[in-house]
């Protein structure tokens, strides 16, 4: 396929405001895409030349990006980004520059459109593993030669793919409906690609086998060390009798920590460790590498843990802000020293060459007991497991005492679930200030531009959503405009202008149109007084008196906010006190 009718579907994409002509769009697209080319396709439509778990960015800045385009188009590049400053969107800009008919044909390089995909997506791998002396340079030339061939359409799509800033508005859910449509013949046989995804966290390695090996071969996708699964998800239930009598009247209980989650990979000597959004964050934690190294006793093994920032000084766990400091790509050494992590290892997936996921959780929890050795980074959570309300209770209020968010009480004999949302896993939160007794993580959607004060920030009010997981889309549930320090509505501002689009994106339903909308990609955790009915918000719910806590971006995906679902459930806990 050539790079051109790919930028063509992109062209398509970007201008649908509907998720359903989303999936026509690439199922269309899928079929006329070839087995050995459909990884790189997927990898270019989410606008990356790997899986996202996968440490490889381009790195280009947008100085960089303008230097090229200034490169390929014979300009200065003060006037790119002249033109970007007015219209916002580089992408934007080298349409307008490669489109320009002044352009000579000397400078188009060879016949415009000709371009492989293939040969796109090699030359932006090969810019994203540049390094060292002269890489600036290189990086440079290898863009701008690029963009030398290929036509308006093509490079308006080809810049914003080093950038970060595709655009085009695709989950990944909204890829495996149109892989089931194209190659099972219907989009609702989605589910059939959910269980291989969630183990294998890779869409083009789920379309390569698709292609080649059909559905079967997709189902033979397993566990392997180095790749991380979906973390699997908490639902909510209003108190521990009710947990009791949906367990069947016993629970197995752990305490919930308010860090950030951390899947460790052992393979020999190798560590590798990932967020809960796939982000591979190795580098970032050399103490927790080095706890795995010296208490893990297996060749292989996969465990999900939380990670605390710890004060050796007053022996205290540190607030989630406090520990979010120590995701950082300088001074690593230093902050973890200054602000060393534990680890709270709650499970076990996989062990010596063997998956263990369809085990029961009580075999899972006695496997981690006697692989993991002290408690010096690493600390196992057993928990316990009982069948007293009284208990819970005792459990709950003890982790209240210690500064914890809770309890997370789990059904014995399930199986680790890898990216499920379900009862086998409840939480229990401490009550807040407010009537509700949890907070809510929501998606920035847009927002108002501010009047008075918040004039000189750009943004008076946000306008946020949850995500409805059956459908894909995200729905709006509120309007926040307390909550934020002038610093934050600035942040907000900066944040909002590099993910800003023209129209409503596909995958947002609202009846709200706010002064500009955003991709949703921030997460923030919202704290409200109640949820009320609303035929305002496209939830059908809403947030009375929300105020903004704490941002949630680095370590939440804007699909791991809270589902419409949950909200409903939350709506209906208010009635049971």
């Amino acid at each position: 396929m050539t790079f051109g009718k790919l930028a063509q579907y992109f062209e398509n994409l970007e201008s649908t405001s509907s998720r359903l002509t989303l999936i026509d769009i690439m199922s269309k697209l899928f079929d006329e895409v070839k087995s050995r080319e459909i990884a790189e396709v997927v990898y270019l439509l989410q606008g990356r030349v790997a899986p996202f778990y996968e440490p490889i960015e381009i790195g280009m800045s947008e100085k960089l990006v303008a230097q090229a385009m200034a490169r390929a188009y014979g300009v200065e590049r003060e006037q790119v980004l002249k033109e970007y400053g007015r219209l916002g969107d580089l992408g934007i800009v080298a349409s307008k520059f490669a489109s320009h008919p002044e352009r000579s044909r000397a400078s188009r390089g060879r016949v415009e459109g000709s371009l492989s995909v293939a040969e796109v997506f090699k030359t932006l791998t090969e810019i994203a593993k540049t390094t060292g002396e002269g890489a600036v340079e290189k990086k440079v030339t290898a863009l701008s030669s690029l963009l030398n061939k290929v036509d308006g359409v093509s490079a308006k799509h080809l810049v914003r793919i080093p950038l970060g800033t595709s655009r085009l508005g695709i989950g990944d859910p909204t890829i495996m409906d149109a892989f089931a449509k194209s190659k099972l013949g219907d989009k609702s046989k989605r589910k059939l690609l959910e269980g291989a995804y969630n183990k294998v966290s890779d869409l083009g390695l789920i379309g390569e086998v698709l292609w080649s090996q059909g559905l079967r071969g997709v189902q033979g996708l397993d566990v392997t060390v180095g790749r991380p699964i979906r973390s699997q998800l908490a639902e909510r239930l209003p108190d521990a009798k009710t947990i009791l009598e949906k367990y069947g009247g016993k629970a197995h209980v752990q305490q919930k920590f308010d860090g950030f989650r951390v899947q460790i990979h052992k393979d020999g000597s190798k560590v590798r460790l990932f967020s809960r959004n796939l982000e591979e964050t190795t580098p970032m934690f050399p103490d927790i590498i080095k706890g795995v190294l010296s208490q893990v006793s297996a060749k292989t093994a996969i465990l999900d843990s939380e990670a605390l920032a710890f004060n050796p000084q007053s022996e205290e766990f540190l607030p989630f802000q406090e520990t979010t400091k120590r995701r950082r790509k300088y001074g690593i050494e230093e902050m973890a020293v200054k602000l060393p992590l534990k680890a709270f290892v709650f499970d076990v997936m996989y062990l010596d060459d063997q998956s263990l996921m369809d085990l029961p959780l009580k075999v899972r929890i006695k496997q981690l007991e006697s692989r993991i050795k002290g408690h010096e980074v690493l600390i196992p959570q057993p928990g316990e497991i009982t069948d007293s309300v009284e208990r819970i209770q005792e459990l709950f209020d003890d982790a209240l005492t210690k500064g914890l968010e809770g309890l997370i009480v789990k059904r014995p004999t399930s199986k680790y679930e890898a990216g499920a949302r379900n009862f086998n896993w409840v939480k229990l939160k401490r009550h807040s200030d407010g009537e509700l007794k949890d907070t809510i993580d929501c998606v920035i959607l847009g927002y108002i531009f501010g009047k008075g004060k918040r004039s000189a920030f750009g943004a008076g009010a946000l306008l946020v959503g949850v995500y409805d997981q059956d459908k894909d889309e995200f729905v709006t549930v509120s309007k926040i405009g307390t909550g934020l320090t002038d610093e934050e509505w600035r942040e907000i501002k900066v944040k909002g202008e590099k993910l800003k689009v023209k129209s409503k994106p596909a995958r947002v339903r609202s009846l709200i149109t706010p002064s500009v909308w955003v991709e949703p990609k921030i997460v923030i955790e919202v704290l409200a007084d109640e949820i009320t009915k609303s035929p305002l918000h496209t939830a059908g719910l809403a947030l009375r008196f929300p105020r903004l806590v704490k941002f949630r971006e680095a370590d939440k995906k804007a699909e791991d906010a809270t589902t419409l679902k949950e909200l409903m459930e939350m709506y209906k806990l208010q009635f049971r006190k």
